[in-house]
């Protein structure tokens, strides 16, 4: 898989606050996520998140009105 920076990623497990979905912030050997749940910030190693990924999609874009 590609993984771009801005991408939502849907891990396997959930984070404590109960969001499995993540925003991706950097890209390279770890990874920068943040949870769209609680706005907590991790970094995690590019193999954990390749092993743990059930899903990928493009961010959403806001709608200004």
């Amino acid at each position: 898989m590609d993984y771009e920076v801005g991408q939502i990623v849907k891990l396997k497990k959930k984070h404590p606050c109960g969001s499995q979905e993540w925003e991706i912030l950097r890209v390279g050997a770890d990874f920068r996520l943040k949870c769209l749940g609680c706005g907590h910030q991790i970094m995690i190693a590019r193999k954990l998140v390749e092993k743990n990924t059930k899903g990928l999609r493009d961010k959403i874009p806001k709608v200004q009105a």
